[in-house]
């Protein structure tokens, strides 16, 4: 049986992590941060990371206390270990250390090499009770993106395509059906596609399906952040007169040729040798980028299936039958998540 204690410490890390998702979309490459501070048994303030480059979580939970003298007799939970480096804001340590906070509970220690344990040794040193650990699979989990990004040195990558009943991507298109995409699901489909653009920091198309689909790969049916727009095409041999090209979301193209950009609208070469993901994921994560939803073709999907490059698949399903056509990726995973969608289905799957 759990410990009243126990109790106490998941139900207020719960809330924490509750708190922390609501950063979603908007902190990036920061992970989410969740903190509630208790007085007797009673939440007096809780906050949460909002915007990237502003108030950390912790910061934004001790304002939120009207009576500032009753941080003395509380306890902070938060989802990440403290911050204790200068960064864009000062260390949240120093903060807490501060205003004489005398418990903290953390989820997580934070994966970031400049924190990475350094901040609860700063508490313990200036006399606080930390206890960690607490929740921690879920608070990994709430910012797997972040870990992956520190821990693998690429960003947290997200396979996605719409399939038929019947297990098919696309009909066999002859050029007079491009530009247009195969419509598979339904309209509550494509919200859920330009929210979960609206959730992660770039995106990814190869040439054929640019060509194919002239996708825009915007949030036009949701609101917040579009994700960095990126597609390969080795000899630039795409339209001009693309959406992808339309300079309104920055773009970055990879290829092999050396060309000067425009604004919003970069050229990066690369060398087609073998181990062009590998360069492209290296690019993102020197600029940075916590996430990358692959949006591309069959071809381009599988070369990340093949060489087990992925973290995450979201495959949404219609109910409609193609019979015949190009055939949606085969792959190996646990599927975590399923939810209806008016007449189709999303399924989630982790990499086993």
């Amino acid at each position: 049986m759990k410990s009243r204690l126990f109790d106490v410490e998941e139900k207020y890390m719960l809330r924490a992590i509750e708190v922390a998702r609501l950063g979603m979309g908007n902190v990036s490459p920061n992970p989410m941060v969740g903190c509630v501070i208790v007085h007797n048994d009673i939440i007096i303030g809780e906050g949460y990371h909002c915007e990237y480059g502003k108030s950390h979580a912790e910061v934004n939970a001790v304002i939120s206390v009207k009576n500032k003298e009753l941080l003395k007799e509380s306890t902070l939970y938060v989802t990440l270990e403290p911050c204790s480096h200068f960064g864009k804001t000062p260390p949240c340590s120093d903060l807490i250390l501060k205003y004489g906070i005398p418990n903290v509970v953390v989820g997580t220690i934070d994966p970031f090499a400049q924190v990475a344990g350094k901040g609860l040794e700063k508490l313990r040193n200036g006399g606080c009770k930390v206890l960690q650990g607490y929740l921690e699979d879920k608070c990994i989990e709430l910012n797997r993106r972040f870990f992956t990004f520190h821990q693998k040195k690429r960003p947290y990558i997200i396979l996605k395509w719409a399939q038929t009943a019947d297990g098919f991507i696309d009909i066999d298109r002859s050029v007079e059906h491009f530009g247009q995409s195969t419509w598979i699901t339904n309209d509550l489909s494509r919200i859920a596609v330009h929210k979960m653009r609206a959730d992660e920091s770039a995106i990814l198309v190869g040439t054929n399906t640019a060509r194919k689909d002239n996708p825009a790969l915007t949030i036009r049916e949701w609101s917040g952040k579009p994700p960095l727009r990126l597609v390969i095409d080795k000899a630039l041999k795409l339209s001009s007169e693309l959406a992808l090209f339309d300079q309104g979301v920055p773009t970055i193209v990879y290829t092999a040729k050396d060309v000067p950009g425009t604004d919003n609208l970069e050229f990066k070469k690369i060398l087609f040798n073998g181990n062009e993901l590998d360069q492209i994921l290296k690019d993102l994560h020197e600029r940075g980028i916590l996430s990358l939803i692959v949006e591309g073709g069959q071809i381009l999907l599988n070369s990340f299936i093949n060489r087990n490059i992925w973290d995450e698949a979201r495959v949404f399903v219609g109910k409609s039958n193609f019979h015949h056509g190009v055939k949606a990726p085969v792959f190996d995973g646990l599927m975590v998540k399923s939810e209806e969608l008016d007449d189709s289905w999303m399924f989630v799957f982790h990499k086993i």
